[in-house]
């Protein structure tokens, strides 16, 4: 028992402020009033605290704002080929702004690294700790093979894969935000690879409604891992902020979602054109491979190489019209067609001349212009 009592780290506990009612005050002084006013002042200055940080988040979500509509028309007035002075000045207003945001964003940090500093007291270890959807900093991932990244994705997966079919066949906002509320372990980078992948397999199989459904929560869960990146958090302890945010109505947080989701759906749209065309071309070598012939030539290659009258030839199967055509050829350019004929397999001569090898090229040609009964067309 005693060895078990001595594992416990009480040190987690020197960082909560004692309680009013235990401190010993003089007899002379109202010791109600006393604890009163000690725990106004307390609460006064946590309020005073907590105004700064929503002070800070709110200078760093406006001056945002500000930098989005600013890069938004330096972005038109490079399209537009404006003048140079006017160029220059919104230039010099992007670089003013994002120095802002480092500044705020700075300062959000010192705030949050003061804020972990506080000592608890009655009130902080009263309070719902799960009023809030940020539970925890995220932490800084350690570098990861190739190998073991598809691993850990191949692991996920199949534990998962059911629910994360679930997830990307939702449309209700509610919905998700229920499913990831029950399932946190799916908010992660692997299921956005995930629904990455099954967008493209759905387009490949032109399930194109159903893409455009699982592309749809594919965003929603990039928006999600982009928010926590932003603000360093765990993805599972801010998903929640997103749907509260896309809820309200947010227009232009609304419009950069939408903008996303549909140059999302055109990237996936062009990665299923690029595997089909793919998987034609591979289809194509593979009947081309079982077309060639003993010399490994490709019949039809052969065929569309013929001088027409020897395609006709070979279309009518005619043995007699073929012996004509050649005795009316120049002999080195007829032995050459009917060698490429029998190397794709085009041509297929008696068992006899096929056997003499070296002399294969002659007997052919003599072949054609001489026997008629013992061969064949294919």
């Amino acid at each position: 028992m005693r060895r078990w009592m001595s594992r416990i780290d009480y040190s987690v506990w020197d960082h909560i402020e004692v309680s009013d009612d235990e401190d010993d005050t003089h007899p002379n002084i109202d010791t109600p009033s006393l604890f009163r006013w000690r725990h106004q002042a307390r609460v006064d200055r946590m309020e005073e605290f907590q105004k700064k940080g929503e002070d800070i988040n709110k200078s760093l979500k406006e001056c945002r704002r500000k930098l989005t509509e600013t890069q938004k028309k330096l972005q038109e007035l490079n399209v537009s080929g404006e003048a140079k002075a006017e160029l220059s000045k919104v230039q010099a207003e992007e670089k003013k702004l994002k120095k802002e945001e480092r500044d705020w964003e700075r300062k959000l940090d010192e705030y949050n690294r003061e804020e972990k500093k506080m000592p608890w007291n009655v009130d902080t270890l009263s309070r719902d700790g799960f009023s809030k959807s940020i539970v925890n900093v995220k932490p800084d991932p350690s570098e990861e093979t190739e190998e073991e990244k598809e691993q850990k994705h191949k692991t996920f997966v199949e534990k998962n894969e059911k629910q994360l079919k679930h997830f990307g066949m939702l449309r209700r906002w509610d919905d998700s935000q229920k499913y990831l509320s029950d399932n946190p372990h799916l908010v992660c980078e692997e299921t956005a690879n995930y629904l990455v992948i099954m967008c493209i397999d759905l387009e490949v199989e032109e399930k194109h409604a159903l893409m455009e459904q699982v592309a749809h929560q594919t965003i929603v869960m990039q928006f999600i891992l982009e928010l926590a990146k932003s603000l360093k958090l765990d993805p599972r302890g801010c998903f929640r902020q997103f749907f509260a945010k896309i809820k309200t109505a947010d227009q232009q947080y609304q419009d950069a979602f939408n903008d996303e989701l549909e140059s999302f759906k055109e990237r996936v749209r062009g990665r299923a054109k690029i595997r089909i065309e793919k998987a034609i071309k591979e289809y194509e070598e593979e009947e081309r491979q079982k077309r060639m012939g003993p010399g490994g030539l490709d019949p039809a290659e052969v065929y569309e190489s013929l001088p027409p009258e020897m395609q006709k030839c070979f279309d009518e199967k005619d043995i007699q019209m073929l012996q004509d055509v050649i005795s009316k050829m120049d002999p080195t350019e007829a032995k050459l067609h009917m060698k490429r004929c029998i190397d794709s397999g085009l041509w297929v001569p008696n068992a006899k001349e096929a056997a003499g090898v070296e002399k294969e090229e002659e007997a052919t040609y003599e072949e054609v212009k001489q026997e008629q009964g013992e061969d064949k067309t294919e």
